[in-house]
């Protein structure tokens, strides 16, 4: 396992318990406190599990298992994967800060923020697929091609 793939991986895990402790906040804030809670920190909390943690865990594990890219592969470049990596966490844990503070604080430049880390968030997300599309493929093809079997 290589370092932008344990970067994917520990990142997703700490997303995991940002996650959990949010979840714990509203539940606390329900239920102990008496007090709820305001709809964006749901959204903040399903988005930083969903996005930050089951996706960034996909994107893990995928460049880890998929084939290694053909020598003719253009396309997949780690440094667009390192790029992506730093992208996808950035903009998940700015979003996430802009949704909670969206919670307490209504202002217009909040929600210009969180466009905009969505924006960026799709782009990486289109990235770094675009760079691993040629490594999902059969093992088994790989392998007959490098004995010479199949054209």
């Amino acid at each position: 396992m290589f370092t932008t793939v344990r970067y994917f991986i520990k990142t997703s895990i700490v997303f995991l318990i940002i996650g959990i402790l949010s979840g714990l906040f509203m539940s606390f804030s329900r239920y102990v406190f008496k007090s709820g809670y305001y709809p964006e920190i749901i959204t903040a909390h399903t988005h930083i599990i969903l996005a930050g943690s089951v996706l960034m865990m996909i994107m893990g594990v995928a460049l880890w298992f998929f084939p290694k890219a053909e020598k003719e592969d253009k396309k997949y470049n780690p440094l667009l994967i390192y790029i992506t990596y730093w992208a996808m966490t950035f903009t998940t844990l700015i979003r996430f800060v802009l949704q909670i503070v969206m919670g307490f604080y209504f202002y217009d430049w909040i929600g210009i923020g969180i466009t905009i880390a969505s924006t960026f968030q799709i782009l990486a997300i289109g990235l770094f697929f675009y760079s691993i599309w040629g490594r999902i493929r059969p093992v088994r093809i790989q392998y007959v091609k490098s004995k010479g079997e199949v054209k």
